[in-house]
């Protein structure tokens, strides 16, 4: 099998053309959402709203529809059209998207919004018949000038050849006259043995100037006459704010103003440190409404409740009733996934000025498109009047496709006249984030005589996001993401899958993977109990029931033989496996454990292997796989916020760590090569770690966990 490694430590119509300004070729295209095509006049298709431009100077600029948060969009998106455009991707310019649902709306969502793991699958063809058709605009230019036919003539690098005289023009020279050739129909594609720069490890685009310090994310903004706000929201979900005695407050030098919001209020200065000082000097008395009593056990307590009533039937095949009432053995297990913050290193923040003909927006976000919108609502303006200025994100992680922090912002700079960056300390993003919900998941495994699995059900109670963010998204009333890989990648013939949707006081919302991510856990920590159980080795148990999901067994097949699966472990150490499919990509992997007497686990090793289809951009991938790791592991290890009286009470990194470099184990990524349609991988590292660690746990120390995250007294010797 091949395979390419690496060692860690630590549809419709698309395009469309315009004579751009300056003798430049401006060519547009968009990726299709909601009938966006239909409504657009020809002349709104092109500049501003262009995905490419091609100056006079030869200078190519993209304009990514996904914003960049660590995942590498700004690499692999470019590489999508350069491939077919014949340039050298390092001298390929890449911009922010404006806020445009029309233009920018993501083809799987209908919505402006990088996330799911999905913006590669969702340019993979768009972006690459952008750049082959203004290849071939081109060379027809150029066959045009010359006189000859565009058969005789090739591009690279830049530069149309007629390879017969070896006459040469760069597309800069070509870029007005391309303007005027008529666009191309059915546009070919590279088939994948012609890729050049599709499947290599590019260099990034975004590193440069990530090192040299001039790359700029939202906390980075500056605009002219600006001040800084500090802000306290009500520390209990739902609460309101009562009153505020500012006397002290307004009393601190370089503090400008005090602000109230229903909810909250902001110390606006000319700098952070008197903002804060100020926010520390007022005297909030907080209306704390009915969820002051609130907490994670009366949370449990819900959704154990819930889930005594009839759910949502979201699958339902074979007959596992009837399996059931004739006699097969049934195992069951219950397991509780805990609420998770998203801890994002950027503080969140927003800068905003609210004009009398206008709002801007400079921020990091997720969803342009949904931030337009919300704000443009809450000030009562005309969204074509509020402009997002979007940046570089220090940490997305599903946490910025929220807007309640930019809606915030632009309530508060509208009672003032100048414009005001807002940021929110690292207490106030802890104790008022949109958390991963809470889950229960009730387990059963039907077997038959010889005590092979025939029937799975898997009933859960959590809350449905979709319902709150995206309600178009929802099937049959059901919330997609949340039983997203509910039903396992296992060949049974029998199962079924019940959704209780529960909402709570505290608000959820995306956490890196939300339905597979707490699906995959719970699923191939059972199948290892079942393992046990059987006294089977859990890559048989596995593989005796993944005879329809070859590139799946392929996986876990070759990340147990990389990491060594079977060699003998010393006492006290264990590995573990977890296969995961999801986002169009199956992934496994292996983690080697040692716990200590006092139950501290040590994470040794960590082994993957992927399948993501074609992979665009290698490097990218594999980091994806590594970050997804970190991200996974650490919330499997310390993910633990307590709720009591309608609060969070963590709220730093003190008592919500994150894994720091010393704890980070080796990680090897092995990426199987395909020529399948590329799946997603910004989430699926995160989803496979957390089981993995468990039943590595398991194997070293023979304690079963069903309830994250491990602790060590949980572990601890007797």
């Amino acid at each position: 099998m091949d395979t390419q490694t690496r060692q860690s430590t630590g549809r419709r119509a698309f395009l469309k053309t315009s004579l751009g300004t300056a003798g430049g070729l401006v060519l547009s295209f968009y990726l299709p959402s909601a009938g966006a095509a239909e409504k657009m006049a020809p002349a709104a298709v092109f500049a501003p709203n262009a995905y490419l431009r091609i100056a006079a100077g030869g200078a190519v600029t993209v304009v990514c529809p996904f914003v960049e948060m660590g995942q590498g969009a700004y690499t692999a998106i470019p590489m999508l059209l350069a491939e077919e455009l014949e340039v050298d991707l390092a001298k390929v310019r890449v911009e922010h998207a404006p806020a445009d649902e029309k233009l920018y709306g993501h083809p799987l969502f209908g919505a402006q919004l990088t996330g799911a793991s999905a913006s590669v699958r969702g340019a993979w063809e768009p972006m690459r018949k952008a750049g082959a058709a203004a290849r071939i605009m081109l060379v027809s230019a150029a066959a045009s000038t010359w006189g000859v036919e565009p058969s005789s003539c090739a591009a690279a690098q830049g530069v149309v050849t007629h390879q017969a005289s070896g006459r040469k023009l760069s597309y800069g020279e070509l870029a007005a006259k391309a303007a005027g050739m008529p666009v191309p129909k059915d546009v070919p594609l590279k088939p994948a043995a012609s890729f050049r720069l599709v499947g290599t490890a590019a260099k990034r685009l975004d590193v440069p100037s990530k090192t040299n310090g001039t790359a700029k994310f939202g906390i980075d903004a500056q605009v002219p006459g600006m001040k800084v706000a500090a802000v306290a929201a009500c520390p209990v979900f739902g609460g309101k704010l009562a009153s505020v005695d500012d006397s002290k407050a307004r009393a601190v030098k370089g503090v400008r103003q005090v602000v109230k919001l229903d909810n909250a209020v902001a110390v606006i200065a000319d700098h952070t440190g008197a903002a804060r000082k100020g926010l520390a000097a007022l005297a909030i008395t907080w209306d704390e409404g009915p969820n002051a009593k609130f907490s994670g056990a009366e949370w449990e307590r819900q959704l154990e409740a819930a889930m005594k009533g009839k759910g949502q039937m979201a699958l339902n095949e074979g007959a596992y009733a009837k399996l059931v009432e004739g006699g097969a053995r049934q195992v069951e297990a219950t397991y509780v996934m805990p609420f998770l913050a998203h801890a994002t290193m950027e503080p969140m923040n927003c800068t905003v000025q609210v004009r009398k003909d206008g709002v801007d927006v400079w921020t990091g976000t997720q969803a342009a498109g949904r931030a337009q919108a919300f704000v443009a609502k809450a000030l009562n303006v005309d969204p074509a009047t509020v402009r997002i200025n979007n940046f570089l994100l220090g940490g997305g992680f599903g946490r910025r496709l929220e807007v309640d922090y930019i809606v915030q912002a632009a309530l508060i700079a509208r009672q003032v006249a100048y414009p005001v960056k807002v940021i929110w300390s690292r207490e106030e993003d802890m104790q008022h984030d949109l958390y991963r919900p809470l889950y229960r998941d009730e387990l059963a495994m039907a077997l038959d005589a010889q005590g092979k699995p025939v029937g799975f059900r898997h009933r859960f109670a959590g809350s449905a996001i979709e319902a709150r963010y995206a309600p178009m998204w929802m099937k049959d009333g059901i919330d997609t993401d949340a039983i997203d890989a509910a039903a396992s990648p296992y060949d049974f013939a029998h199962k079924v899958v019940e959704f209780h949707p529960v909402e709570t006081a505290v608000p959820t919302g995306f956490w890196r993977g939300v339905g597979p991510t707490h699906n995959t856990f719970v699923i191939e920590g059972f199948m290892d109990e079942l393992a046990v159980a059987a006294k089977a080795d859990p890559l048989a148990y596995r593989r005796a029931v993944l005879s329809k999901e070859p590139r799946a067994l392929a996986v876990l097949e070759l990340a147990a033989q990389k990491a060594g699966w079977g060699k003998t472990m010393a006492p006290g150490s264990g590995m573990g496996m977890a296969l995961a499919v999801a986002w169009g990509s199956y992934a496994a992997c292996v983690i080697e454990v040692a716990v200590d007497p006092a139950g501290q686990v040590s994470l040794k090793r960590v082994v993957a292997a992927i399948d993501c289809g074609q992979a665009v951009h290698t490097d990218g991938v594999i980091a994806q796989i590594e970050s997804g790791s970190v991200y996974g592991l650490t919330a499997a290890l310390y993910g633990k916020l307590t709720l009591e009286n309608g609060r969070v009470a963590q709220s730093n990194f003190h008592d919500y760590p994150v894994l720091r470099m010393n704890e980070v184990p080796p990680i090897e990524a092995h990426l199987v090569k395909s020529g399948e349609a590329p799946g997603g991988v910004g989430e699926i590292g995160c989803a496979m770690v957390a089981p993995a660690l468990v039943n590595a746990v398991f194997a070293a120390t023979g304690k079963r966990l069903r309830r994250l995250p491990v602790e060590a007294e949980q572990l601890k010797q007797a």
